[in-house]
């Protein structure tokens, strides 16, 4: 299956990036030994989950500020938590699977570098906090 070809929906609306990463989750290790245990070493359980925060990079374009306009409605605490989807097509253009990032709310956003000498196209990048991440196909 190719990569190069996906879709972010944000709060039902389709915004174009040409990157996106991030996408995993970590569970933490619980170590533990009981007081009367005859072996020297602990036991590993599962524990907490943790998920790391997306990126979504885009390209600049005179007029387009999407991105900005989501970044400004964030206050301290308040902020309309929503489900972000993140699909990667096929071919024909179909969902070939999916990933749900729930209560996401972005936390940072970055301006492209500034440099007299480059030739490349000016980007922008957010950065995206969410508490889970589901797949479906």
């Amino acid at each position: 299956m190719v990569k190069f070809s996906f879709k972010v929906m944000w709060d039902g609306a389709e915004l174009i990036f040409q990157e996106v990463t991030g996408l995993s989750s970590e569970t933490q290790i619980i170590e533990y030994r009981g007081g009367s245990s005859p072996v020297y070493s602990t036991v590993k359980m599962p524990g907490i989950q943790k998920f790391s925060n997306i990126t979504l990079k885009k390209g600049i374009f005179k007029g387009d500020k999407a991105l900005w306009d989501k970044y400004k409605g964030i206050t301290m605490n308040t902020y309309k938590r929503i489900n972000i989807v993140v699909s990667l097509l096929d071919e024909k253009q179909d969902i070939a699977m999916s990933w749900t990032l729930k209560n996401a709310f972005p936390c940072k956003i970055t301006v492209t570098d500034m440099k007299s000498d480059a030739n490349e196209i000016a980007v922008e990048s957010m950065e995206v906090a969410h508490e889970g991440l589901t797949i479906s196909e």
